[in-house]
């Protein structure tokens, strides 16, 4: 029972003391043995008896050992711990100052104890932070271009429109069409954050799923069918669940319409929702290149691009924010290879 409280570090110290208090209890059998021996008649001694009576000592043989043990045990306990904490204490500074490729288990050699696991954990957060500010960077670099482009064509529309009045409305369009471009960029980003900074900002209320499913499905559909594909969707029946609607619909609405635009010209996406021992499963099947088997966790990172997954380009928010409206309503999302080619994506949600 002992063992699900206390770790390797708790035993350690505790053998420490343990052992100090056995070396006192050693030297102080030792000196009273010392005493009794130098009490005993001349005749039974071996040598003659000392001419400095030792009795008067002896109540403070045990204190005296006992502070020597201690001061042992104490010297060689404090600096067993001062080691790895000043490793932990410069890892902490440097991190501070923003160095995330600070790493401190392997200044602690074979150590195998809490705080050899505390520097594992603090190596794994240095990682992921480091991870993180190369995600950020790489989103700076990511929006300026994806800004860059669309604003570059609204520039080049308004020189064309200037030359030439009677392109007015063709350039109009081009114009309208980017800042909506410009629009959903800056949404989508606008409700990462969210996510992520203030979860409990998205209102809770008691929907059917299923209608939202076939809402997206609906829109989705029609935009494939303008693109030369087909969407097909298989959720009979309802399933009513207290969620955050606005955030499902999302969900449901960036995974779709990843399928919808890179599933191959003519081929279809397939939606099939069932409902398995009160949780919905859902999933989303698509024709298009597919994610290698390494990518499909990443994929789910935000700011994340991944070599070699031409399905999932851009700047890599929509299925990061599938993924994080999922999870606040209870739920997951996974992503799988579909038999012939293509990727499968499955939602899963419980009944609350």
């Amino acid at each position: 029972m002992l063992e699900g409280y206390a770790g390797r570090l708790f035993w350690k110290l505790l053998l420490a003391l343990w052992a100090s208090m056995l070396l006192s209890i050693v030297v102080a059998v030792a000196y009273l043995r010392s005493v009794e021996l130098a009490a005993a008649p001349a005749s039974m001694a071996l040598t003659p008896p000392p001419s400095v009576p030792l009795l008067p000592l002896l109540p403070l043989a045990p204190v005296i050992t006992g502070m020597v043990a201690m001061f042992a045990a104490g010297v060689g306990v404090a600096w067993y711990l001062a080691v790895p904490l000043r490793q932990l204490r410069r890892g902490l500074a440097q991190v501070a100052e923003g160095r995330f490729d600070v790493r401190v288990r392997p200044a602690l050699g074979r150590r195998r104890d809490e705080l050899a696991e505390l520097a594992d954990d603090f190596d794994r957060m240095a990682a992921q932070l480091q991870q993180l500010a190369r995600s950020r960077q790489e989103l700076l670099h990511d929006i300026s271009h994806e800004m860059r482009s669309p604003l570059a064509r609204m520039q080049a529309a308004i020189g064309l429109l200037r030359q030439d009045a009677t392109q007015a409305a063709a350039m109009i369009d081009r114009i309208e069409r980017e800042s909506e471009r410009m629009d959903a960029l800056v949404e989508e980003l606008l409700t990462l954050h969210r996510l992520e900074a203030a979860p409990e900002s998205w209102a809770e209320g008691t929907v059917d799923v299923l209608d939202l499913l076939h809402a997206v499905a609906e829109d989705a559909g029609f935009e494939a069918r303008a693109a030369g594909r087909e969407l097909r969707i298989d959720a009979p029946g309802e399933f009513v669940a207290r969620v955050r609607g606005e955030l499902l619909h999302r969900a449901f609405e960036n995974v779709v319409r990843n399928a919808v635009k890179y599933t191959a010209a003519g081929t279809a996406v397939e939606i099939q929702a069932r409902v398995d021992g009160g949780e919905l499963v859902v999933t989303v099947a698509d024709r298009g290149p597919g994610v290698p088997e390494h990518a499909r966790t990443l994929m789910f990172q935000p700011f994340t691009r991944l070599e070699g997954a031409s399905s999932v380009r851009g700047i890599g928010l929509g299925l990061a924010i599938a993924q994080r409206a999922l999870q606040l309503n209870g739920g997951s999302i996974e992503a799988g290879a579909r038999p012939g080619g293509g990727l499968v994506m499955t939602l899963r949600l419980r009944a609350t």
